[in-house]
């Protein structure tokens, strides 16, 4: 099991991940409100690798345009992916 990552952590990774272009941040936002309390060190560290990049190829990796390459083509990377894009559940279907 991996090791969560402890309060100061969370709150600098949640700085890091602040992002100039709108739709990232509503992904990043939403992904911290589903799983802030259950991110493990692993996430943490996908989640870093992917705020290295410029806001339209995050972008592109969130919609799914296009999957990760070279260096950000990680297991912890694509974990996070998986997270980030998961579309949000259906809560009062009629």
């Amino acid at each position: 099991m991996q090791a969560l990552l402890d309060a100061r952590s969370l709150s600098r990774l949640k700085w890091r991940c602040r992002r100039g272009l709108l739709e990232n941040d509503l992904f990043i936002e939403r992904f911290f409100r589903r799983h802030e309390e259950t991110i493990t060190t692993r996430q943490a560290a996908g989640l870093e690798l992917l705020m290295d990049l410029a806001d339209n190829d995050l972008l592109d990796l969130l919609l799914a345009r296009r999957e990760p390459q070279g260096d950000v083509d990680r297991p912890e990377v694509r974990e996070v992916l998986s997270l980030m894009r998961r579309p949000r559940a259906i809560e009062n279907p009629i």
